[in-house]
């Protein structure tokens, strides 16, 4: 059976360009790759037909010596066959034209095609940072100190000394990596050389020593919005660790933590304030003066018979809510105190008290009548 024709099999003209080779080779490549095609039995036929064809037409004496002798240039011993057919075992430059096909197909999924060199983004930054519950309502500007890497002002962060440049690594071609081919199968791993860098310094800054940052303490202002709770993370762009020579800095991120108020508990925006009264303001009622976060006194009326445990809202004097102009309420809850340290006369006006007392305790009264009763079912059974 008679060979195709190389062009023909490549679909190119003879007086095609090198490149228009290349691609076409590749196209029809990928096309055909038995990876790509697993239930077509004709498509390693193919591939290994295109192979070939472009094994010879991709060398300038071959091609020469096949436009002049067609396919009996490379067939019974001839001299631009010598050391066999030009599929016999791939020809050296096989793999890194498959490599090239295997990043097209398989680079979606690996994470993108063709890798490029790029500079180290520096390392993100923590700092905790506390404040107290009125700081959290007012907002706050503090300032901090940071202790980390920023960029070498000698070599302005290329880390080569002043008058030289970073040189493209010779070994990987400012990849970053390097590729061993075997077969179908390409290996790739960081350059030894550059290590992953893509380029070499062959004078290094003196100062950084090649790394293009110093160490170097930094104060930062950052502005604490209202509203704030306890566990918030505030990012702050491109203030982190600089990076290796020249590379992106990380950013910084502030976690706050709110301290403990000494009157108020806080539960998203809204305060809660237990407040002890007296047994005789629980009775009689009247007015008391609690404090707000603000820092003012707020009023707020007690009805007579004020049971223990009572909560009372005052409405929009609790927290703000984060980036709104909107406030919580706080909640006042009363604690009735029992009286301590009685006097004899006060335990003998009790006493009194106690005697005249009708309907003026409902709830206890009511339990005892329930419990009596539950006794006396008991006893009755």
């Amino acid at each position: 059976m008679a060979k195709r024709d190389y062009y023909e099999i490549l679909g190119v003209s003879r007086t095609c360009t090198e490149r228009e080779l290349k691609a076409a080779f590749r196209r029809l490549a990928k096309k055909y790759h038995p990876d790509a095609n697993p239930d077509d039995p004709e498509a390693a036929e193919k591939f290994k037909e295109i192979n070939e064809a472009y094994e010879v037409l991709k060398d300038p004496q071959k091609r020469a010596a096949y436009d002049r002798y067609g396919h009996a240039a490379f067939s019974n011993g001839g001299a631009a066959g010598a050391g066999g057919g030009p599929f016999d075992g791939f020809g050296p430059d096989f793999g890194a034209a498959m490599s090239d096909i295997f990043e097209e197909m398989f680079g979606e999924f690996m994470g993108g095609g063709r890798r490029r060199s790029q500079a180290a983004r520096g390392a993100d930054l923590r700092v905790d940072l506390d404040i107290t519950l009125s700081e959290a309502f007012f907002g706050k500007k503090a300032t901090i100190t940071l202790h980390t890497a920023v960029p070498c002002e000698a070599c302005e962060g290329t880390g080569a000394a002043k008058g030289s440049q970073p040189r493209i690594c010779p070994t990987c071609g400012g990849r970053g990596a390097v590729r061993t081919s075997s077969g179908f199968f390409t290996v790739e791993r960081t350059c030894p050389s550059c290590h992953g860098q893509g380029e070499i310094i062959a004078d290094p800054c003196d100062v950084c020593g090649g790394s293009g940052r110093v160490a170097k303490e930094r104060k930062l202002k950052v502005k604490i919005p209202a509203g704030v709770e306890d566990g918030t993370r505030i990012r702050l762009a491109g203030e982190g660790e600089a990076g290796l020579r020249g590379g992106p800095p990380g950013d910084l991120y502030i976690f706050l933590s709110v301290r403990p108020h000494e009157f108020f508990q806080r539960d998203g925006a809204d305060l809660f304030c237990r407040v002890p009264i007296s047994m005789v303001k629980a009775a009689l009622g009247g007015e008391i003066e609690v404090p707000t976060i603000e820092g003012e006194k707020a009023r707020v009326t007690i009805p007579e018979g004020t049971q223990h445990g009572a909560r009372f809202r005052l409405k929009g004097k609790g927290m703000p809510v984060l980036n709104s102009s909107r406030r919580g309420d706080m909640y006042i809850q009363v604690d009735v105190e029992t009286p301590v340290n009685l006097t004899e006369r006060q335990k003998e006006l009790l006493r009194e008290f106690e005697k005249e007392a009708e309907n003026n305790s409902p709830k206890s009264d009511g339990f005892f009548a329930r419990a009596k009763k539950f006794w006396e079912s008991l006893n009755s059974d």
